[in-house]
């Protein structure tokens, strides 16, 4: 068994293209022809606390990733790469205002003012706090996007970002998640499998995600093409908007259309590992059978020890705001951490996306 490839914006269990949810895309363009028409702002879950052996820099990037923006901070302090960390990995191709941590454990803080010799790297804060900056640390991300060379049909575009407002879009994987050309799955069933054994730390999760990703999006695309990824299954795992928790839906819960309807709830998929299985009833029947080509990535993610849990099926973009000026489109927008702007574009507009990584 090899690992499929997975272009814009993943694929199915047997390697077929997924659907849209309100019909395919209105509009094509140029999605990013500059880093500056791609503008992330993370959003943290706190305030630093001002005090503490850990420096909070607050980071504008642009045309880096955020693993090589660390190893400069954690070159810059005189500390391992280990000490630095980010609550969440940001586009390359993109201007993104994102937060660091550095451990200094008594080290004399260092004049951060000296990353500006780094292109394209500034330090707009730096705050001491308590502890690490440790994964998934946000709220989510604010977006400001440009897309050029805009061709298409303007009014249905006003009527799907009308219908994206009012019931959310695919929370999808993006095109980020599985590498140029599909390469981060490949190395994940090599990880899988046994024949890669020596991978740093960083890598193996970047590699483990990506394989949690691709069978997420398989079971994404079986709900997108019968229309389920907006109702509930009986026994699904319904996932509070906004948050990680969920609750066991039933088939006679009169109350949940109307809940479904507000985006106050959302159905999941899995992200696959070990413990007990999260559905009953239809739901956990419905999950195994699109899952069950996926059989040896489902054991190897559980022998390598990452933990089940759920994601939403839906994401729902507040703040979303848009509007045309001759072939260009403008989008601002926030969505909840872990959930792709790339995603949100798919069902609006078919284009190149150049220099995504």
């Amino acid at each position: 068994m090899h690992a499929p490839s997975a272009p814009w914006p993943g694929l199915t269990a047997h390697g077929q293209p997924l659907g849209h949810a309100f019909g395919g895309p209105v509009l094509h363009g140029v999605v990013r022809a500059t880093p500056e028409d791609f503008v992330v702002d993370e959003q943290l879950g706190f305030v630093p606390s001002g005090a503490g052996e850990h420096v909070m820099l607050r980071i504008e990037k642009r045309d880096a990733n955020t693993a090589w923006v660390a190893g400069q901070l954690a070159a810059l302090a005189g500390v391992p790469r280990r000490d630095v960390g980010f609550a969440g990995l940001k586009d390359r191709f993109a201007v993104t205002r994102q937060w660091f941590s550095v451990g200094l454990a008594g080290r004399p803080e260092p004049a951060w003012e000296a990353l500006a010799e780094t292109p394209g790297v500034r330090v707009l804060e730096a705050l001491r706090h308590h502890r690490k900056l440790r994964r998934g640390a946000l709220v989510g991300n604010r977006f400001q996007l440009r897309l050029r060379q805009v061709t298409g049909d303007t009014a249905a575009a006003h009527e799907r970002l009308d219908a994206i407002v009012r019931r959310g879009f695919p929370n999808l994987f993006g095109p980020q998640r599985f590498g140029h050309g599909g390469r981060n799955l490949d190395a994940a069933w090599r990880l899988l499998d046994g024949s890669l054994r020596r991978v740093q730390r960083e890598q193996r999760s970047i590699y483990l995600s990506a394989a949690r990703s691709l069978l997420f999006n398989a079971v994404a695309a079986a709900r997108l093409d019968d229309g389920s990824w907006e109702r509930a299954l009986d026994g699904e795992a319904l996932v509070l908007d906004g948050r990680q928790s969920f609750f066991i839906g039933a088939a006679d819960d009169a109350a949940l259309p109307a809940r479904l309807a507000a985006l106050e709830i959302h159905p999941s998929g899995p992200l696959w590992g070990r413990g007990a299985i999260q559905v009953e009833r239809a739901a956990a029947a419905y999950e195994a059978a699109r899952l069950a080509p996926f059989a040896a990535w489902c054991a190897g993610l559980e022998r390598l020890g990452l933990d089940a849990a759920r994601r939403a099926l839906r994401a729902r973009a507040t703040d979303l705001a848009w509007s045309f000026d001759g072939d260009v489109l403008e989008l601002s927008f926030a969505l909840p951490a872990g959930s792709y702007a790339t995603a949100l574009l798919r069902e609006l507009v078919a284009g190149d996306a150049p220099g995504v990584d």
